[in-house]
């Protein structure tokens, strides 16, 4: 990249008045070692260290979330998530059928592919080529990045969510796999197990684009987004009643 990646990162934060840090990942198809952390956790949970300074690696061993650690590839589907039982118990569908079927339909990388999932700031990650970039903010705030995103293609985008496996799967696989900016509105298990609060959601995009989307963040941030901020239109309605 011709700008640093703490440069990138830093214009991020400023520009959309970003609380945490954006999420640099990366996926090893071999062992990484250093950062591995010793307790086990949700790939949600490394997510929020992450945006918060820490750097974390992921892997079979210590991965908390069954659903997750399916997701990256690193074991099967536990039968009782695949046929719909503990979502249903959970209360999360009315009936296993429902949440089997759901289940049935999310993206998961190929088995064994990767060993380990690598988590940091991206202010930190000079020298990693992000897969992906996850943000955690204001709906307001993502609205911006998405817009960079088609700043200058144009277009409409279409967003894909199970609202279960938020993090994983719809922040994380999905720019990785379809190389597609995808949003989503969060869901029980990150809301659940992680920090992110209750005006806060997420997204990902594909690490390729981080570049043209801080770009594109600027050139927005010199006219559009100032002026939605300060609501002048909202402001002059009011005035008149």
């Amino acid at each position: 990249m011709s700008v640093s990646l703490r440069e990138l990162a830093q214009k991020m934060v400023d520009i959309l008045g970003l609380k945490t840090q954006p999420v640099a990942v990366k996926f090893c198809e071999r062992t990484y070692g250093d950062h591995l952390e010793q307790r086990k956790m949700r790939y949600c949970q490394a997510l929020m260290l992450a945006r918060h300074g820490e750097e974390v690696v992921l892997t079979a061993e210590n991965i908390a979330c069954p659903a997750a650690a399916a997701a990256f590839g690193f074991k099967p589907l536990p039968e009782k998530i695949a046929e719909g039982d503990m979502l249903a118990n959970l209360g999360l569908f009315a009936q296993p059928a429902a949440a089997k079927y759901t289940m049935s339909l999310m993206p998961r990388l190929e088995r064994g592919k990767y060993q380990a999932v690598r988590l940091l700031p991206l202010s930190q990650a000079e020298g990693v080529v992000p897969d992906v970039v996850v943000v955690e903010g204001l709906p307001e705030q993502l609205m911006w990045i998405i817009l960079a995103s088609v700043f200058n293609t144009g277009g409409r985008l279409n967003f894909e969510t199970g609202v279960f496996q938020a993090t994983c799967v719809d922040a994380t696989v999905v720019p990785f796999m379809k190389q597609k900016v995808n949003a989503c509105f969060g869901c029980y298990g990150c809301r659940e197990a992680s920090d992110i609060d209750l005006s806060e959601t997420v997204m990902g995009f594909p690490g390729g684009i981080l570049e043209e989307v801080v770009d594109s963040l600027s050139r927005l941030a010199a006219k559009a987004l100032p002026r939605a901020r300060g609501k002048s239109v909202y402001k002059g309605f009011v005035g008149q009643q």
